[in-house]
């Protein structure tokens, strides 16, 4: 891995009841990105937020807005995330049967575009949009909740992106989200990740959310 590795706080563990305060703190903290976690309650078991919230911290930060959509049909609300003011829109293998044009319609929309791979999808289901996307997303739990243990047997599918990618020539970003910790993001590290999402460590960490991020950086370190 190449470069300071990129850190990005889901919002998905901040205190929803002073949200604007927890995403500042965590960009004075020096936190890269800001991760938020879209879920629909069909594609995963789990209802969360939409563009509303993406526009609320729009309104408190210029930092890049990772947004993840775990969602059926994302295509549909591309444009709305869009508008609200989304930097990257990352949608999954398993919720695009027409995958190649939902990336089109992210990036017609002004985003860069993601793709995500859930821990029972083999890398080989993006090979074929390889050239079409900005960040490739390695789920390290099931979708649907923070809190959930790091999936161990995920770290070979990193690796195995990682070649991907290269041999394809592509600059798209290796990211992982889910258990990601101060234990577990240098697993991740040394098989090619890049991007390292952190919802508990960051937000729902001991000493506060400077101190979790901190703790992020020095395993990475």
């Amino acid at each position: 891995m190449s470069g300071r590795p990129t850190l990005s706080a889901s919002i998905l563990s901040a205190d929803f009841s002073d949200l604007g305060t927890a995403v500042t703190t965590a960009e004075e903290a020096g936190i890269d990105w800001i991760h938020v976690d879209v879920m629909d309650g069909h594609f995963v078991p789990n209802i969360t937020m939409g563009p509303v919230v993406v526009s609320a911290c729009r309104r408190v930060t210029q930092l890049p807005l990772d947004v993840h959509l775990m969602i059926e049909a994302p295509e549909r609300m591309v444009p709305a995330f869009a508008e609200a003011g989304a930097s990257n829109l990352t949608v999954h293998v398993e919720a695009c049967p027409n995958l190649h044009r939902t990336l089109q319609i992210i990036h017609e929309a002004g985003c860069r575009a993601g793709v995500a791979v859930n821990p029972g999808t083999p890398a080989e289901a993006i090979s074929s949009v390889l050239d079409m996307v900005d960040l490739i997303l390695v789920m390290t739990v099931n979708p649907g909740y923070a809190g959930q243990a790091f999936i161990d047997s995920a770290l070979p599918k990193v690796a195995a992106l990682k070649e991907m990618r290269n041999r394809s020539g592509s600059a798209a970003l290796i990211e992982v989200d889910g258990g990601v910790s101060a234990s577990t993001a240098p697993l991740a590290a040394r098989q090619g990740a890049e991007v390292f999402v952190a919802a508990t460590a960051i937000f729902g960490y001991p000493g506060g959310i400077a101190a979790g991020i901190n703790a992020l950086r020095a395993a990475l370190a």
